[in-house]
């Protein structure tokens, strides 16, 4: 598998380091134990199309957003990971 970084091109899968999925939203500061333990733990299992978060570690070091068939693995969109600094590699 090879995935399309928007700074550095078509890479190679093992410059990648997988970190699961991106829609999970972090609870507030005022979460209930039951709302943290739920993002901290509970995750759908999806066979088709989501959204991931991946990190370039062998590149350009930016947090992004694949999304992504997990039964297929073809790639329909790369992006940067919104708030994760990926802002700065490009300027």
């Amino acid at each position: 598998m090879r995935i399309v970084c928007p700074f550095c091109g078509e890479r190679e899968l093992g410059e990648f380091t997988y970190l699961g999925d991106a829609k999970p939203v972090r609870p507030t500061a005022g979460a209930s134990e039951d709302e943290v333990f739920d993002y901290v733990y509970l995750r759908d299992n999806i066979a088709g199309v989501m959204s991931e978060n991946w990190y370039h570690g062998g590149g350009c070091r930016a947090w992004l957003k694949v999304t992504r068939n997990t039964l297929t693995h073809e790639i329909s969109a790369v992006e940067p990971a919104a708030g994760a600094g990926a802002a700065k590699v490009g300027a």
